[in-house]
Parts: structure tokens; sequence; C-alpha cells
């Protein structure tokens, strides 16, 4: 762990802090936690249906699928997908009377979905220079088209089968309507169809997508501190210490051995799909929680709590990699 990007992680906790500090101090508002005019709940739908749609278009209609390194996009995705999906059906046999039914989703994402891009970016490109950030790159190119479909399909289903449980054709029809005309998945399919066309962005809608997808980071890292200042630790962290551990322990422990025992990855592209699995949750996990107005507090809490808990395990996965397969 470097200097360098021990100060990123500094800057993301004071942008967090001062986020914390408008929450607390109520600049935007005092609505009641979890509200309509809750200021923080505002600010998700904001970057909900505005900023984070615009990112995930344009990232999708100028992807290079040809130049895609696709044996190290299968060695990180595979693996992380399952852990998740495992994850997520752990959660749904085991959830509680009372529990809301799109709890295990959110729990899933909040321990599968990584901060690839706020800590991502730095400790790639400081640690392993311009080549290990070309394939961080290609990876996280695909990280939210993967991830966020995935578990909205699986939490759509959920919502579609409580309020639709008496025949299978209308909870599927109205999973896959959910899925598809959704902030997250919706933008998605029309940059890659776009993408298909050849055709290049508008230098004007460019421009547009482009200052709105710049939004999303500062936006986030200051809405997880005001999530905390409204909603605050959680009540019971049964579970919370769980979800961490799989985020910064668990997940990338499975792409080391699938990646080196599995496919035989060395060296370079090794070392970088570990350190992607073992990044802390990431601020789009808060953004599902506050969508579907569930365990908010609780994705709140992982997010800091595995930010922090990454000053530590990162350097013990750099050392473990640098000892089984220097780069």
């Amino acid at each position: 762990m470097t200097w360098a990007i021990a100060a990123k992680l500094v800057a993301i906790l004071v942008a967090v802090a001062i986020g914390w500090i408008v929450g607390r101090m109520r600049w935007l508002g005092g609505g009641a936690a979890g509200s309509d005019s809750d200021p923080a709940r505002v600010l998700a739908n904001a970057a909900f249906f505005i900023f984070v749609p615009a990112l995930l278009f344009r990232t999708t209609a100028r992807l290079d699928t040809s130049t895609l390194p696709w044996a190290f996009l299968f060695a990180f995705f595979v693996p992380v997908l399952v852990v998740v999906a495992l994850i997520y059906a752990f959660e749904r046999w085991r959830r509680r009377p009372g529990e809301p039914v799109t709890a295990p989703s959110v729990k899933a994402i909040t321990a599968g979905f990584g901060n690839t891009l706020q800590v991502g970016v730095p400790v790639a490109a400081g640690v392993f220079g311009e080549q290990g950030l070309a394939i961080h790159i290609a990876v996280v190119s695909l990280h939210s088209l993967t991830i966020l479909t995935l578990l909205t399909s699986l939490v759509e289903l959920d919502v579609a089968r409580e309020r639709h449980s008496r025949t299978f054709g209308t909870t599927l029809r109205q999973t896959v309507r959910n899925t598809v005309i959704h902030p997250v998945v919706l933008p998605v399919l029309a940059g890659l169809t776009w993408n298909a066309t050849g055709w290049p962005i508008p230098a004007v809608l460019d421009e547009v997508l482009q200052n709105l997808g710049t939004a999303v980071v500062p936006l986030c890292l200051t809405l997880i501190g005001m999530s905390l200042a409204y909603y605050g630790w959680p009540k019971s962290w049964r579970g919370l210490g769980g979800l961490v551990s799989a985020k910064l322990l668990l997940i990338p422990a499975v792409v080391f051995g699938i990646a080196h025992g599995l496919l035989g990855l060395n060296g370079l592209p090794l070392a970088v799909v570990v350190m992607l699995a073992a990044l802390p949750t990431g601020s789009n996990a808060l953004i599902f929680a506050q969508r579907y107005r569930t365990l908010e507090a609780e994705v709140t809490a992982a997010t800091v709590l595995s930010t922090v808990l990454y000053v530590a395990t990162a350097p013990l996965w750099l050392a473990l990699l640098a000892w089984v397969s220097p780069w």
C-alpha cells in the first residue's frame, strides 16, 4: 500500500465525511429518513435515474469488444457472479419473517459489487502501471453490466413473485418488464444496441452524457455520508461482518483459486483480477438499496467499513500475489 494509494483512500473518506456533515447539519432539508422528502433518497434517485444511466449508456455505446481480454474477463466474472448468486440464494433461504423480499439481492450486491473506479483505478495505476490499468479498465467496462443486470433480474423476480404469486405467466411478464424498463438495464441495452450499429455518438449528445456521467463519483461518495447521517449505523450488526468478509476475503480468494489454479493465470493478469475482486463495496450498492428502500443503514455501514478495512486487507493480497506469482 503506497502513500499515493493511501491518499486516495483518505480522499474518499473525506468526501464521505463531507456528505455526513451536510446530512448531520440538515443543510439540504430535514425530511424524515426513508420518506420521499429525505434528501439522501432524493440524491439517490437523481443518481439512479439521471447520472448513472448516462454513464452506463455512454460506456456501453463506446465499448470496443474486439479489444477486450476475454480470458481475463472470464477469470474474473465467472467466479464473482457464481459467488454473488450463491450469496443471494443463501440469504433468500435464511430470510427471516418480516424481512423485505428485496433483502437477499441487496445483501448480495453489497458483498459482490466493488468500488472499481474511486478505489480500483488508483490502485491499478499505482501498483501495476499502464499495462495493469488497461486490464482493469477492460473489466470495469462490463462490471455494472453483469452484476447489476443479474441482481436487478433477481430482485424484480422476487418482487413480482410476491405481488403475483398465483400465476407463473404473470410473474414472468412482470419480471421481464421491470427488468428491462429499468434505470440500470435499459441504458445498457440501449448502449449495446447503439454499439452494434457502429454509429458514433453525436458530439453534442456525447458531451451531455460525459458531463452527466462525471457527476456519478462525487455524488455517490457524498451520498454515502448523507445516508450515514440520516439512517445512522444499523441497530443490528448481524450479518454485516459476513458481507464485508465476503467482499474483502471470500470473493478474491475464489477468484484467485479459479484464475490461478484452474485457468493458469500468472503474473500481472492474475494480480489485476484478484485485486479487482478484493476491492471494498462500491457506492452503487447503496443506490441499489435506496432504489428498493431496503437495508440502507446496513449497506451504508458496510460500504464505509469495507473501505476502511481495505487499507489492511489490500497489502495482504498484494503480498500473497507477489509471493505466489510475481508480476
